[in-house]
């Protein structure tokens, strides 16, 4: 048993590599002030303590802990005493006011590796940091673990504990599927009650909660923030507020509808999705992985779960869904410049594209389209430009476009 971040955690585990790390250690070499965001417990803080261990006498600062908060009450002083040092400042957005205050001492020593700022509600935070620090600051999202993370000698069973628990370090990891959705529903009840709070709203945790588990109804589904704000009894203002506080603490994905110019009427709402699968899976209750393959968000849980996989193999790219009012739709676009690679999901093994997708694919014309279906077999073409595939060959193809 060991204590972190105000719990105790039962088991310990030793570090996984995350992908991230050696772009981490490259913009240390590169860039004054790194900053590494993502949700709470997804491993920024052990990914960026195996990091500096290459820095001898680097610092690292909570300021979640009150004796590491103190430590700034002056901060120019501190940071000006330790100016010849890494220091790495955790749970930045607790106080945003350090911002100009790093550029400040930026701007008198432009040395590469200065500052290493980690985020877990961070959007906002970052958008005034990044603003203050423009030309000295990197930022990197860290998203929860990912299947290439973890797949390692067993990839088969690797997408399946990945899908049912999601990429949490503490749920995948866990001995038992009871720990790992103990572990989540604690995680929903803290996120509500605690971090939401910390993160500067005030709004209830029942509410909150109420509002994440209607979320996770709509997963994979066209946003209707009037219907969502009819069933809880609040303005679709107040809905729109709450989701863009789940966005800025990475728990939703807003996917936007892909802009193109045709004849069509287009869906114009956004879709969203509960970026981890487990939590998903928690929030609508689902007992166990057996049960998910008759729960009817089981097709969407898939398609959220393969954009989460794909969409972070390529930092930057656009990515948008299609979708007009004849029917035609694609899940997934991914947009570099003018080319475009399309994505379509189905939980099935037998796998096939409707009219309505070969509708949008003549219309959009990306340069390759895959159906990406539960399997580790590889894959075969289904007409031109098109493959059937499994997770992996559609994140490489993602990783090489």
């Amino acid at each position: 048993m060991h204590y972190e971040q105000g719990e105790f955690v039962m088991q310990s585990y030793s570090y996984l590599p995350r992908e991230a790390e050696p772009e981490v250690v490259r913009s240390l070499d590169r860039d004054p002030v790194v900053a590494l965001v993502g949700p709470r417990q997804c491993g920024k803080s052990t990914l960026a303590r195996h990091v500096l261990r290459r820095t001898p006498g680097a610092i690292i600062l909570d300021l979640e802990l009150p004796s590491d908060l103190r430590k700034l009450d002056e901060p120019e002083l501190f940071l000006r005493e330790h100016a010849d040092r890494l220091v790495c400042i955790d749970e930045i957005q607790c106080k945003p006011d350090l911002f100009p205050i790093l550029r400040a001492l930026v701007d008198m020593d432009r040395r590469p590796g200065r500052f290493l700022v980690l985020g877990s509600a961070s959007q906002d935070a970052l958008r005034q940091g990044g603003e203050t620090l423009a030309g000295r600051i990197h930022v990197m999202e860290l998203t929860p673990l990912r299947l290439g993370e973890v797949a390692g000698d067993d990839p088969q069973s690797a997408w399946r504990r990945h899908w049912w628990r999601g990429g949490f370090p503490p749920a995948y990891l866990a001995p038992q599927d009871d720990d790992a959705r103990t572990w989540m529903l604690d995680f929903i009840q803290t996120y509500c009650s605690r971090d939401i709070p910390r993160f500067g709203f005030a709004i209830p945790a029942p509410a909150m909660g109420r509002f994440c588990r209607m979320v996770a109804h709509f997963h994979g589904g066209i946003l209707n923030s009037a219907k969502i704000g009819q069933s809880l009894d609040v303005s679709h203002t107040t809905v729109r507020r709450y989701l863009d506080l789940l966005e800025q603490s990475f728990m939703v994905r807003r996917l936007l509808p892909l802009e193109v110019n045709t004849k069509k009427r287009l869906v114009k709402s956004p879709k969203i999705y509960v970026r981890d699968s487990g939590l998903l899976h928690a929030l609508l209750e689902i007992g166990t992985s057996t049960d998910l393959f008759g729960h009817p968000a089981y097709g969407a849980s898939w398609e959220g779960w393969c954009i989460e996989q794909i969409c972070p193999a390529r930092p930057g790219m656009r990515a948008s869904f299609y979708r007009d009012s004849a029917g035609a739709e694609i899940d997934l676009v991914l947009e570099s410049g003018r080319r475009r690679l399309a994505f379509e999901f189905r939980a099935s093994l037998d796998p096939s594209l409707t009219r309505g997708n070969r509708t949008a694919l003549d219309l959009i014309s990306p340069e390759q389209a895959f159906i990406v279906c539960p399997t580790q077999d590889p894959g075969y073409p289904v007409g031109d430009g098109v493959r059937v595939c499994g997770i992996a060959e559609a994140v490489a193809a993602a990783r090489g476009f």
